[in-house]
């Protein structure tokens, strides 16, 4: 009975970890260009639509981290899909831009401030003392199977409600089927947001605690390593952030049409279960930072490779083939790296404050990357965009390797393996 139910949890926390940002990412990371064609809109207005939400769930961040100290996952997780799915309905309508902004700006709050600390926190216990790289890795593993089964039926209803090829497809056509998509999103958000109030247990023994919460955060600042577990996260969303544009770059630079662009993308999401689950357990045996300091090496020379080498685009295959690397790279980083927690020593009692201080500053791309990649590809369409985009990812991925190094010598210092 245990088993069964350690199972049926991971399994909700997996569904309700990844629809939560299917309708603010999921769209745009597997339809860029349908995105921008029925919306309208070009790269730099995608990315400052990104600032904005990334600026609402900054300060969600913060405060969510504290929540989740005191109220349970199931009541805090549920609402939030919830209310996500109303948002999801109401950009199908197709708004302008300036709604766009508006909703963008409300899933800000909706995915993170009563979600995201609450879901790390629920995994974080479910890990334990000694498996924290597996239950991170199952989770993000997880997550991205789940995205890419998602992915796959969305890019069938949309080839579904076309008459001809994509290319071909008129301004109505294309709008109805992309429409098809989004209401697809927003009813999985809403039905799994049930799932969650009704299924997952409503546990939160740390919430009996009356430690004010304010007194927990200090705790909090005050370690050196909480700040790095952050910078470490900085580098790593980034690099994540950085793959929604593998479909712009497989229909600009290696000439695919729209739906074959974004397949290139969810095949690629395809390797995120691998990566996440091998890098958890690899992580539980050898230690998640010094393991995440050795894939960001690898991650910079390959983004160099794709940033300075002209020649390799005479072989597409080739090309791909080291698009697929970074994603393995990638999703392996970002399915361990709330994993390092554990080795920053924190309480229990104060991981959500924890997990929402480190996501404050960690997920801060999401003010900053999308205005700056946006402006990066649109100052020069085409090749050299993207190879300067590339180029963006290796400065990125250097710092990736710096701070870890740093996170293990404070380590190794606090007398931490």
């Amino acid at each position: 009975m245990e088993i069964k139910r350690r199972i049926t949890n991971m399994l909700i926390l997996v569904l309700a970890g990844e629809i939560i940002f299917g309708l603010p990412f999921h769209l745009a990371r597997f339809f860029r260009p349908t995105y921008l064609d029925v919306f309208n809109i070009s790269n730099t207005n995608l990315g400052d639509v990104y600032a904005v939400y990334g600026l609402t769930a900054m300060i969600s961040y913060f405060f969510g981290g504290m929540l989740a100290d005191k109220y349970s996952p199931r009541i805090l997780m549920s609402l939030s899909l919830i209310l996500t799915s109303i948002g999801g309905f109401f950009i199908s309508t197709i708004p302008e831009l300036s709604t766009i902004f508006i909703i963008y700006g409300y899933w800000g709050i909706t995915t993170i401030f009563l979600f995201w600390s609450a879901m790390i926190k629920a995994t974080k216990e479910w890990g334990g003392e000694y498996s924290q790289g597996k239950a991170f890795g199952i989770l993000d593993g997880g997550r991205g199977l789940f995205a890419t089964i998602v992915s796959l039926i969305a890019i069938y209803l949309f080839t579904a409600f076309l008459t001809q090829e994509v290319t071909l497809a008129n301004p109505f056509e294309k709008r109805k089927a992309f429409q098809s998509v989004i209401i697809l999103y927003s009813s999985l958000t809403l039905l799994i947001g049930i799932i969650v109030w009704l299924f997952l247990p409503d546990n939160n023994a740390d919430a009996k605690r009356k430690e004010p919460i304010f007194k927990n955060l200090n705790k909090v600042l005050k370690n050196p390593l909480v700040w790095l577990n952050a910078g470490i996260i900085v580098c790593a969303y980034s690099a994540y952030k950085g793959l929604d544009n593998t479909t712009l770059y497989a229909h600009e630079v290696l000439g695919m049409n729209e739906v074959d662009a974004a397949k290139v993308f969810s095949y690629g999401s395809l390797i995120r279960p691998v990566a996440a689950i091998a890098a958890g357990i690899i992580a539980d045996r050898w230690i998640s930072s010094r393991l995440i300091l050795v894939m960001f090496s690898c991650l910079t020379v390959i983004f160099a490779i794709l940033a300075l080498n002209d020649t390799m685009l005479l072989y597409p295959t080739v090309v791909l083939l080291n698009i697929y690397i970074t994603f393995f790279l990638v999703f392996a980083i970002r399915g361990i790296y709330f994993a390092v927690v554990q080795e920053t020593k924190v309480n229990s009692n104060v991981t959500g404050t924890a997990a929402g201080v480190i996501s404050f500053i960690g997920f801060t791309p999401d003010i900053f990357f999308g205005s700056i990649s946006g402006r990066i590809l649109d100052a020069n369409p085409g090749v050299v965009g993207h190879q300067n985009y590339f180029l963006f990812l290796t400065v990125i991925a250097f710092f990736g390797i710096v701070i870890p190094f740093i996170f293990r010598k404070i380590s190794k210092r606090n007398g931490i393996p």
